[in-house]
């Protein structure tokens, strides 16, 4: 039996949240800034299911500034492990996503698009899927946001606070990687950098 997609979420089918954020519009060939979620923009608590937890992370909030300033598109590609596992479904990722937009749009800070990918081997049903094309260190996500937006890859940043991040911004052709969050060594000032060179 076919496992339903929940209604009212920006599933591609089971396992794909594809959310434009906003209105604004970017002309094609724009560099973008892709960011992971948890442990990027949020603290990561593990498996995050509560918007009441969620707290954001500095490091990264200034660049996300620069790139609105400078037109570029900034996108989150987040995997979320804990809803093939069943620890939470869609509708908590929906009001955790809410909450982090809600809360970068109170820094003025603000997401023009969200791609998360639920598939993980250790999954149950039509989630379980070894080594899908849209689970990072895949680039599938990455390359999904880029046919949206008209992105120039080559140009593009990508910030996240694991190798798998980096290795899916690297087999998406983007050439400046960052490793943030607990795990890198303060690279926000280095990002805004990057922004306002390749803008």
């Amino acid at each position: 039996m076919a496992e339903m997609v929940p209604p009212n979420h920006p599933l591609e089918g089971p396992g794909l949240w594809v959310e434009r954020v906003g209105m604004r519009r970017f002309p094609a060939g724009r560099p973008a800034l892709f960011l992971d979620r948890d442990g990027t923009v949020n603290v990561d608590t593990g498996y995050p299911s509560d918007p009441a937890a969620v707290v954001l992370r500095e490091e990264v909030l200034p660049a996300v500034r620069a790139a609105n300033r400078a037109g570029l598109p900034v996108v989150v590609v987040t995997n979320q492990s804990g809803i093939a596992r069943g620890l939470f479904g869609w509708d908590e990722f929906a009001a955790v996503n809410a909450r982090v937009l809600a809360l970068l749009a109170a820094r003025d800070c603000f997401v023009d698009m969200v791609l998360a990918c639920a598939y993980h081997e250790a999954g149950k049903g039509a989630l379980g899927i070894s080594d899908h094309p849209m689970r990072k260190p895949n680039p599938g996500m990455i390359l999904r946001a880029a046919e949206m937006l008209g992105t120039d890859l080559a140009r593009s940043i990508m910030a996240g606070d694991s190798a798998s991040d980096l290795e899916a911004g690297r087999r998406a052709g983007l050439s400046h990687l960052f490793l943030v969050g607990e795990a890198g060594t303060g690279q926000g000032a280095r990002i805004i950098e990057v922004v306002e060179a390749v803008a």
